[in-house]
């Protein structure tokens, strides 16, 4: 079994999900794996979200335990002995943090970027429901955001669901310049989801690549807000191209 590589807490998950042609994102795809589709549809999700109580290797950093990110992610899969193992794919990732940006593109080859951010959570007592999330990250003339306005109380993720297809995938697959990919798994349980009266983003643009920032600029196919919880990421393992 990998060894755990990072904890932490994953909190009030702002998910935008937006349905595109899979053309865009073929040429994406790490090596050993394929587009997981929904429906028949490929998914391109823009996710905002809290890190807390970060550790690695089992230690807190100090000054790095507590931050914002911002994802652009899709789905895809991988058999191995007949198990199909659902994964997500970044082609963008956003933290305030130049230190966790650069540990993420050191051993994963992450696509990260840092960027000033701050975030809102009008929520007094832990899984309340907030009247607001936002998370804001500062592009070259203005500060960008996403919004999500929840309505109503959390419940259980139904399976079968689109919400369920959208947040479980338990592992992530990443290129490396070698034209090799990395498989790690993410384990954390199933979480709870608030319906939204409002899913806003306000993107200038410069900061996700053509055609995905023209795609961010439609209003979104669905949204929901996840409460989260404690996460665990493991080690990551190479893939050749016959994906083992």
């Amino acid at each position: 079994m990998s060894r755990e590589f990072l904890s932490a807490e994953w909190r009030y998950l702002a998910m935008l999900n937006y349905r595109v042609p899979a053309e865009w994102l073929t040429p994406f795809v790490p090596v050993g794996t394929e587009l997981d589709l929904w429906d028949g549809a490929a998914y391109l999700s823009l996710v905002g979200f809290h890190f807390r109580n970060t550790r690695l290797l089992g230690v807190p950093i100090p000054f790095h335990q507590t931050f914002e990110e911002v994802n652009l992610r899709f789905y895809v899969r991988r058999t191995v002995n007949g198990e199909a193992r659902r994964g997500v794919t970044f082609l963008r990732e956003l933290v305030p943090m130049a230190a966790i940006a650069f540990v993420a593109r050191l051993s994963f080859n992450e696509p990260y970027r840092t960027l000033s951010m701050r975030h809102r959570i009008d929520a007094e007592f832990p899984n309340e429901t907030p009247s607001l999330v936002e998370y804001e990250w500062r592009g070259p003339s203005a500060w960008n955001r996403v919004r999500v306005e929840p309505v109503g109380a959390s419940s259980p993720i139904e399976s079968g669901s689109e919400e369920e297809f959208i947040t479980q995938h338990f592992w992530g697959y990443t290129r490396q310049r070698d034209g090799s990919a990395v498989e790690y798994e993410v384990r954390h349980p199933s979480w709870r989801i608030w319906k939204l009266r409002v899913a806003d983003l306000d993107d200038d643009s410069t900061v996700f690549d053509a055609p995905f920032a023209g795609a961010l600029r439609r209003a979104p196919h669905s949204a929901f807000l996840a409460d989260g919880s404690a996460v665990s990421l493991y080690f990551p393992t190479r893939l050749d191209a016959g994906g083992v």
